[in-house]
């Protein structure tokens, strides 16, 4: 059992920054076509995180051409590049599934304000 964790502990990830559920966020991914090697940007709202040791995921919504496209992401990948937090969100919820019924103005998230994250 010990030499489980002592393997997990080796493949995590401390480098990406920490971001909650509203934020909305870029994924800098690293994306292999043949031989050749590309960077993708996926930006959109973090709907929910699973925390855990190797195994944690996050899930990123966006909206592209008017159609809902959802990508959940591995947390210890070495495809990601970076995470840059664009916005907090300001959210009551864990988990923010509700946002797959609306659009337009409706599934907009409030934002924090800036006076509030120094405190």
């Amino acid at each position: 059992m010990e030499a489980i964790k002592k393997l997990e502990r080796e493949h995590l990830r401390l480098d990406l920054p920490d971001f909650n559920p509203g934020d909305t966020v870029k994924v800098h991914l690293r994306i292999i076509e043949g031989e050749k090697e590309r960077i993708q940007v996926f930006q959109g709202t973090v709907m929910r995180i699973r925390r855990g040791t190797t195994n944690a995921t996050f899930t990123v919504r966006k909206i592209s051409d008017g159609i809902g496209v959802e990508r959940v992401f591995p947390f210890h990948t070495p495809f990601i590049e970076r995470v840059e937090v664009v916005t907090e969100g300001k959210v009551r919820r864990a988990k923010l599934y509700y946002l797959r019924g609306l659009k337009g103005k409706a599934a907009r998230i409030k934002t924090k304000n800036l006076w509030e994250k120094k405190k």
